[in-house]
């Protein structure tokens, strides 16, 4: 979790008893249960709204904190007026400035974790959501059975509606709900209630520094959390509508959340810079027709079985196709991923910027380097290396983004130009090639193009392979890619050898 969440605040103080709390005694095991109460001109509904808390679950609070989002009204006092008057210890704090919903959210999780608490549960101040229902949210967690659980109005049929949700806001609910579930390939029955617990060693592990600050927030939460695998419960809780006073605006809401969910879509092939997604600490392989690791596949079927240097492994995956193909390979990376050294038959740790590390050996038939001469800052040195460590008759295969493609010069044309967290424009990238670039820095190094392929975009990541959709979008992609592959080509991907490979040499 970012260091960083909360905002310019007045902390109006903690009441922490000195003895008789709720807090546990030193070696007491139980979680620690906290309850985050965001604010904004709630004043005539935040303590009516925490006294429906339960007494029995009001015994295993350890406490709450109570988020004013500098209210115009006097919630804060009503905050420090309930925390006068009862026992549980309770923190009040008042924003100087509006921090939005997410923000404000974000500074409550913050200050929970540095109170040590281990779950926390996101309640409204204005009782559109049942304190009384709390129980409920709390038991999977108590149980260890999940790490998030929402609160959902749509697990009983008819009774969002029996409860007064407008016909208006049920059918956007539907339709967004599936909608998401459709592209994030998930089952829950709501993404749009606000009533939820977490285990906070499970947001700590998020990027949620990154997230939103508008009423979109709990969206991403729920994107970060299935990316992450983590289990998420669903319990049924009631609906309600009064006559409290709406401040999400349902269209832009509506907007925003369609927007986050493809753009996770789009970030996960590389198109787009969305710090709020996670990051895969794997490289993925490249599955599908037409894509670089399937072209590096192809030419590695054409030869002979051999000795084959994977440089930039990663995990392993594309190790482990060609492998199949009856070939032994080396791997080597900077980190070693899980799992990586059962797919390969020997793996080396290193820093390919330091070049190619000796214990790796030499003599080798084939050295791949997918997509990894971007990653340095001198490609034509670890282009010599590899050839210093071929055998005779050695190839190189390398893959790379094509920088000329539309999609980057559509960026810089527009003045749009940033980083991504993957692809053509991966900020992690040091050097970027167009044709013409790439083939004067593989002449530079002192090597010989026997064969250069161009790759259609990543089509295979949004889209399902054996959908008709799928099927014309590649027919497209590929027609494109052949008609103008400086423009339309996604990767490059060469086969070379050396300069004097080819060469013959008399001796008198």
């Amino acid at each position: 979790m970012q260091p960083d969440f909360a905002g310019p605040s007045d902390d109006a103080g903690s009441n922490w008893p000195a003895s008789g709390s709720n807090r546990p005694a030193a070696g007491d095991s139980r979680l620690k249960i906290g309850v985050l109460v965001v604010a904004f001109n709630a004043e005539s509904t935040l303590q009516a709204t925490l006294d429906r808390i339960p007494q029995d679950i009001r015994a295993k609070i350890d406490e709450i904190l109570i988020f004013d989002d500098a209210s115009e009204d006097r919630t804060v006092d009503a905050g420090l007026a309930w925390r006068e008057a009862n026992a549980i210890p309770t923190t009040v704090i008042r924003h100087v400035s509006n921090l939005g919903y997410g923000g404000n959210q974000k500074a409550g999780y913050q200050l929970a974790l540095e109170h040590g608490l281990d779950v926390i549960v996101l309640l409204h101040a204005d009782g559109q959501y049942a304190p009384e229902a709390m129980a409920d949210l709390l038991a999977p967690l108590e149980r260890g059975e999940a790490d998030a659980v929402f609160g959902s109005r749509m697990l009983e049929p008819g009774s969002a509606r029996a409860g007064g949700m407008p016909l208006y806001k049920y059918l956007g609910n539907r339709v967004l709900t599936t909608f998401e579930n459709r592209l994030l390939a998930s089952k829950l029955s709501e993404f749009h209630s606000g009533y939820r617990a977490y285990r906070l060693s499970a947001l700590a592990e998020l990027p949620i520094g990154f997230n939103t600050d508008d009423f979109d927030f709990d969206t991403q939460i729920i994107i970060q959390l299935l990316d992450a695998g983590r289990r998420i419960v669903e319990v049924p809780i009631p609906t309600y509508y009064g006559d409290e006073i709406c401040y999400v605006n349902g269209v832009k809401y509506a907007r925003d959340v369609a927007r986050d969910v493809l753009q996770y879509r789009l970030t996960k092939v590389g198109i787009g810079t969305h710090r709020w997604v996670p990051a895969d600490p794997e490289y993925a392989a490249k599955e599908g027709e037409g894509t670089s690791h399937t072209v590096i596949t192809e030419m590695l079927a054409a030869m002979p079985s051999g000795r084959v240097l994977d440089l930039g492994c990663s995990g392993g995956r594309l190790s482990e196709r060609v492998r199949r193909l009856g070939h032994k390979v080396v791997g080597v990376d900077s980190m070693e991923i899980a799992g990586v050294r059962d797919r390969v038959d020997d793996f080396f740790l290193g820093d390919l910027e330091d070049g190619i590390p000796e214990a790796a050996g030499g003599d080798f038939d084939v050295v791949i380097a997918a997509d990894v001469i971007e990653h340095v800052r001198y490609p034509e040195r670890l282009l010599r290396q590899m050839a210093e460590v071929l055998s005779p008759t050695g190839q190189i295969v390398i893959s790379t983004p094509n920088f000329g493609h539309w999609y980057s010069r559509g960026r810089v044309a527009l003045g749009a130009f940033d980083y991504d967290r993957r692809g053509i424009l991966d900020e992690t990238h040091l050097r970027f090639f167009s044709r013409k670039s790439l083939r004067r820095t593989i002449g530079s190094a002192g090597l010989d193009i026997l064969q250069l392929e161009y790759t259609g975009l990543p089509l295979e990541v949004l889209t399902r392979a054996d959908s008709w959709k799928s099927r014309w979008a590649r027919s497209v992609d590929r027609r494109l890619v052949r008609l103008r592959p400086t423009v339309f080509g996604y990767q490059f991907v060469a086969r070379l050898r050396p300069h004097h490979a080819g060469s013959v040499t008399h001796v008198a």
